[in-house]
C-alpha cells in the first residue's frame, strides 16, 4: 500500500481514530441493547458487527511486522488471534454455543470495547501531538488494564469453556481438545501481556515532571 509507506503517520492516525469510533458502536450496542433487550437478542443483533470490527485488528499485526508501530509483534499477534478465536471460532462457527447467549458475552463486549476506545483514542491523540495528550487519557490507557484485562481474559476463557461440548458435537472431539489446549495457552499469554503493560505503565506514568532550575 503506497499511501501507507509514504504517509505512515496519517495512516496510523486514521486507523486509530476509525477504530476508536467503531468500538464505540460496540460499547453503545452492548449497553443499550443489553439493557433494553438482553440476551439472546443482544448476541443476535451485535455478533456480526463485533466480529467485523475485531477482524480489522489484523491490521495491527501488519503495522507491527512492518515497523510502523513499536509494539512487539509476538504480543500483538497473540492478543489479536486470541480474540479472533472468540469472534470466529465461537460466535460464527458455533452460533448455538451457550456461551453466546450467556451473560459472559456482555462482560466480554464491555471489556473489549472500553479497552479499545481508550487505547485507540490515546494512540490517535499521541500521534497528532505527543505533548498535547490529556493526562486523564494517558492515565486511563495505562491504568484501566488492571481491571479490564482480567475481565476480558476471564470472559474469553469462560466463553471457550462453555463452548467445549458444542465444539465436540459440531466438529468432533478434535476441535474440543484444540480449544482445551488453547485454554492453557491463556495462562502464559495473560502473564506476558499483563506484565508488559505494568512495565509500560511504569515507563509512562512513572516519569517525574522535569523542573527547570531558577537562575
Amino acid at each position: 500500500m503506497a499511501e501507507v509507506s509514504s504517509h505512515p503517520k496519517k495512516w496510523l492516525i486514521a486507523y486509530n481514530s476509525i477504530s476508536a469510533s467503531l468500538w464505540s458502536i460496540v460499547f453503545f450496542n452492548t449497553v443499550f441493547l443489553g439493557v433494553s433487550l438482553g440476551q439472546p437478542h443482544l448476541f443476535d443483533y451485535t455478533n456480526k458487527v463485533t466480529t467485523a470490527i475485531q477482524t480489522l485488528a489484523v491490521i495491527e499485526i501488519y503495522n507491527s511486522a512492518t515497523g510502523l508501530v513499536k509494539s512487539p509483534l509476538f504480543t500483538t499477534a497473540t492478543q489479536v488471534f486470541s480474540r479472533l478465536l472468540i469472534v470466529w471460532g465461537i460466535c460464527q462457527l458455533l452460533p448455538q454455543s451457550p456461551a453466546n447467549t450467556h451473560w459472559v458475552y456482555i462482560t466480554l463486549s464491555l471489556s473489549w470495547s472500553i479497552t479499545e476506545i481508550i487505547r485507540y483514542s490515546y494512540y490517535a491523540s499521541n500521534l497528532r501531538s505527543p505533548d498535547a495528550v490529556p493526562h486523564w487519557l494517558t492515565w486511563l490507557r495505562y491504568t484501566t488494564f488492571y481491571v479490564l484485562y482480567p475481565t476480558g481474559v476471564f470472559s474469553e476463557t469462560y466463553m471457550v469453556y462453555l463452548s467445549l461440548d458444542e465444539a465436540s458435537a459440531v466438529f468432533g472431539p478434535w476441535f474440543k481438545w484444540l480449544l482445551v489446549f488453547i485454554l492453557f495457552t491463556y495462562i502464559p499469554g495473560f502473564y506476558m501481556l499483563y506484565t508488559y503493560m505494568i512495565k509500560q505503565r511504569k515507563k509512562v506514568l512513572g516519569k517525574k515532571p522535569s523542573t527547570k532550575k531558577t537562575q
